[in-house]
């Protein structure tokens, strides 16, 4: 909502840094928190509370390329309207490494994007798209990102991780 407050916090993600508790992060050399031959993937992590609800995400091109224009659509459910005041705390992690960890108002997010969506939210079904240029320093790794969002009241608003690994694939050569 406001771009579901996820399109450019996931782009802000990317190049920043973050922290979560050490039982959630993952060992640099553990496997992969990626299905084989998968590049990304997402989870809605929240409940029957949270006033959004994420029901798809894609992404083109499909798997992400550094340096490159990524267009991301995002469809979901609004329980509620959305207002000024709602803002999502987000970290990025590779492994037990914090790249970021910041507070985002998700509606003045989406008014400096000149995002479709913009705050108030009405409650409903919503798809939002927005490409975003991917920085070409980001390193490769595997990284997750992890999307919390809240109302200005505090209440639950929206619950997401997301998954990208960035490094080079067997058979290719130096790719990063």
């Amino acid at each position: 909502m406001a771009r579901f407050g996820l399109i450019l916090l996931l782009a802000a993600a990317l190049g920043y840094t973050a922290a979560s508790p050490i039982d959630e992060q993952q060992v640099l050399d553990s496997p992969s928190f990626l299905a084989p031959g998968k590049d990304w993937d997402w989870t809605d992590c929240g409940g029957d509370g949270h006033v959004v609800r994420i029901k798809s995400i894609e992404v083109s091109p499909d798997p992400p390329k550094r340096g490159e224009d990524l267009t991301i659509t995002v469809t979901g459910d609004a329980s509620d309207d959305i207002l000024d005041g709602a803002y999502a705390d987000v970290t990025v992690k590779v492994g037990v490494i914090k790249l970021l960890q910041k507070e985002f108002d998700v509606c003045e997010e989406a008014e400096k994007a000149n995002a479709t969506i913009q705050c108030p939210v009405n409650k409903g079904h919503h798809e939002v798209v927005q490409t975003v240029t991917l920085p070409k320093e980001i390193p490769p790794a595997q990284f997750k990102v992890n999307i919390r969002g809240y109302t200005g009241d505090d209440d639950d608003l929206v619950c997401m991780d997301l998954m990208m690994d960035f490094r080079p694939k067997r058979g290719s050569f130096l790719q990063w």
